[in-house]
């Protein structure tokens, strides 16, 4: 890790930083002066970025220009940058009478939402406000989300386009309105208690009480960290504050199709954080692989081959459907937990022992019991169903079981099996890690 040296001085340096800062009355929110913010250090304004040097300073000279003296504040980019942004937030930063800090990531793991994550486990402030770049979120409102927060005892406060006195006029087009507003409408409908109370889980402005987040429960997966945070860390009483989103300042929006699938593969993962909701998952994943057996049992059948070995190789390309389903959108954060290959020799054994297991089920529930053979079919199917589930998560996706020493040396590592820092197990940062003003690589 090498650290470029800051362009100026830190914290309070750059022209005029010596200077008392007006305290800035018109804010939007006629409650704002009579709202206590906690001191010191009472948020911590995150940025994600990816190439976003044509945006950096003039976002910075605005929140300077929002940000009362009476807030303490700091500014703390999570950069994935492969342009000259790093090196731009460092200039900038020395006419700013906050501290601005970088963090630069070589591997975007979890993209934007996975930069997020990486700024929330290093930011100490009581208040952390999230924002993108690309000024379509107005820094005039950073205010007024900590000061809403505060007044209201909320624990979350979302930017929302959709209640009165918002607007999504920077989103270009009918297709991303249109787009935007159906991911709103699935979110709220699979989450309907856990995103009760915001209107735009879609959102990607929002401030958020530090004490509100456990950071090792989050598992990102794109851009929609809100959402990530809403349900996995259930934030109590969650506020909104309207905001009008912008048209970008400058450079092109990363919003794609790739980023639209990653969405609907992150909502069903927090779906299926729960067993029994897994489970449910995993039948209707195995029911979707009776397409694929079948159309290769007729296939197989129709060359001239015996139904008896047609089945069996037929049984294998359901096998392989289910398990790449089963691979991305069920235990996508557990795949590091054993090499590919042991994976699927694990997952086809099972299920081809369902084959074997099944027939003298059958025949047990119908000479022993008296079962007629369409229920004892039927509940063999079932009792085979729960064990390859029960199975498959604990013989193929849980972890191996490791000695002491082996644990020890592991702990470094995340649950995709990568290498990550002691913040990433609650600890601080180490001081080399958080250069005020400067730029970590």
């Amino acid at each position: 890790m090498s650290i470029l040296p800051p362009a100026g001085a830190g914290a309070g340096a750059g022209s005029g930083a010596g200077e008392p800062r007006p305290v800035r009355h018109e804010l939007g929110d006629p409650e704002l002066e009579a709202t206590a913010v906690a001191e010191p250090g009472a948020v911590t304004v995150i940025i994600p970025t990816f190439n976003e040097a044509g945006n950096v300073r003039e976002l910075l000279r605005q929140l300077t220009d929002a940000v009362p003296a009476r807030l303490p504040c700091e500014v703390l980019f999570v950069d994935d940058s492969t342009d000259d942004t790093p090196q731009v937030i460092a200039s900038a930063a020395q006419d700013c009478p906050f501290p601005v800090d970088v963090i630069h990531r070589e591997t975007p793991a979890g993209g934007l939402g996975g930069a997020v994550v990486e700024g929330l486990k290093a930011a100490g402030s009581e208040w952390i406000v999230v924002m993108d770049a690309d000024l379509q979120h107005p820094p005039t409102l950073v205010p007024d989300l900590v000061a809403a927060g505060e007044r209201q005892r909320a624990d979350l406060v979302v930017a929302s386009r959709y209640i009165t006195g918002g607007s999504r006029a920077g989103l270009a087009g009918g297709y991303r309105v249109a787009v935007s507003r159906a991911a709103t409408w699935l979110a709220k409908g699979i989450f309907p208690a856990r995103l009760r109370g915001i209107s735009d889980p879609m959102s990607g402005f929002f401030a958020i009480r530090r004490s509100a987040v456990t950071a090792e429960a989050l598992r990102p997966l794109g851009y929609k960290i809100l959402l990530e945070l809403a349900v996995r860390c259930r934030p109590e009483q969650p506020a909104e504050v309207p905001f009008v989103f912008r048209d970008r300042f400058a450079g092109e929006s990363k919003s794609s199709a790739k980023e639209g699938l990653r969405f609907l593969r992150h909502l069903v993962e927090l779906r299926t954080a729960s067993p029994l909701a897994r489970m449910a998952a995993f039948g209707l994943i195995g029911l979707s692989g009776f397409v694929p057996n079948l159309l290769a049992l007729y296939g197989l059948t129709a060359a001239g081959l015996h139904y008896l070995p047609a089945e069996v190789l037929a049984n294998q390309f359901g096998v392989a459907w289910n398990f790449v389903l089963i691979e991305a959108l069920l235990f996508r954060s557990r795949r590091g937990h054993r090499h590919w290959a042991d994976r699927v020799g694990r997952f086809a054994v099972l299920a081809n022992a369902d084959l074997l297991l099944r027939i003298p089920l059958i025949a047990l529930f119908v000479s022993e019991l008296g079962a007629e053979v369409l229920p004892a079919t039927a509940l063999a199917l079932l009792a085979t169903f729960v064990l390859r589930f029960v199975g498959t998560e604990a013989l193929v996706y849980l972890p191996k079981r490791k000695g002491k020493r082996q644990r020890r040396r592991g702990a470094g590592r995340a649950s995709d099996g990568t290498e990550r820092g002691a913040a990433a197990e609650g600890h601080e940062r180490p001081a080399a890690d958080r250069i005020e003003g400067g730029v970590i690589q």
